[in-house]
């Protein structure tokens, strides 16, 4: 397995463009700085199998990265949840995951999952552990190793991955016995964004949330990860970006606490420096360190 140290930062260029533009989630920004850069992000070396149905529903689609040649021992191999507020985001967005992970030497899943407002709570959740189930079942016809499963989620994927792995509600009959998880940037706390909108700069009515979560706001602390986790520990990785909004690093710092303090775990915590919620995942597989370091190294540990 290859080694990986975090040597190459945001360039400064982008960097100051990044907080310039202050803790905003804007798409268009993003787009601009990064899509010449991923147009000539390096491919060589992996082999990729797209469009894998994993599920009944048209979103049941996940590609499949591999090293290439393949390693001569089944590979780690990693599940990525991509982000979009719920209500949007596509796998081929985070093309660039899949082929910084095979790269480095491990097999690589790209998953999309329903969306609101079509789909609602646990859709997401249950999403996660399906295509788990799938990947568990395929691994050896790609070189992996069902039993060291990681999952990487970003921002509403990694809401998913969070309810998915912390609630004992959502694995299936045996347990998920996964070999760790990334949170890159989540809602983990939904109550706290209700009844927080001023203060967060939210929306209302929220566009996020309340299309995947509902507006019946009674249940919104039963939808709260926070106060339901009842999961054993396992390793785990919690990030959060530099200029990301205020309400993912509050909530990152929240979920981190709790876990240390009441549910026995140990977390790594990193901040990305120099990056927004958006360009922190946008910049991986482009030479910038500052999130893929953190990721590989928990990831090849």
């Amino acid at each position: 397995m290859k080694s990986h140290q975090s040597t190459a930062g945001v360039p400064p260029a982008i960097e100051q463009r990044v907080r310039d533009h202050g803790p905003v989630v804007d798409m268009t920004f993003t787009r601009a700085i990064y899509e010449p850069l991923l147009a000539t992000q390096p491919r060589a070396g992996v082999r990729v199998v797209r469009n894998q149905v994993y599920g009944p529903d048209k979103r049941h689609r996940l590609d499949v990265y591999l090293p290439d040649p393949a390693a001569a021992t089944a590979s780690p191999l990693v599940i990525v949840f991509p982000g979009g507020g719920f209500i949007r985001g596509d796998k081929s967005e985070r093309e660039n995951a899949g082929l910084l992970f095979a790269r480095a030497g491990l097999a690589t899943v790209v998953a999309n999952y329903r969306l609101g407002p079509t789909h609602r709570w646990p859709a997401g959740a249950e999403d996660v552990v399906r295509a788990v189930e799938w990947v568990r079942l395929h691994a050896s016809e790609y070189g992996a190793d069902a039993a060291r499963v990681c999952l990487v989620g970003e921002s509403a994927g990694a809401t998913h991955v969070a309810t998915a792995t912390l609630l004992k509600r959502f694995h299936p009959p045996g347990g998920l016995a996964i070999a760790g998880a990334v949170l890159i940037s989540g809602v983990y706390n939904l109550e706290l964004e209700r009844r927080a909108r001023r203060q967060f700069g939210i929306a209302t009515p929220d566009p996020r949330n309340e299309a995947y979560f509902g507006t019946d706001f009674e249940r919104y602390p039963a939808m709260s990860l926070v106060d339901q986790i009842d999961a054993d520990p396992f390793p785990m990785l919690i990030t959060y970006a530099e200029v990301d909004p205020v309400q993912m690093q509050v909530q990152a710092g929240e979920l981190f606490a709790r876990l240390v303090t009441r549910h026995g775990f140990s977390p790594e915590l990193h901040v990305i420096r120099g990056h927004n919620h958006l360009t922190q995942v946008f910049s991986l597989n482009t030479g910038d360190e500052s999130l893929s370091g953190p990721l590989l190294k928990f990831l090849t540990a």
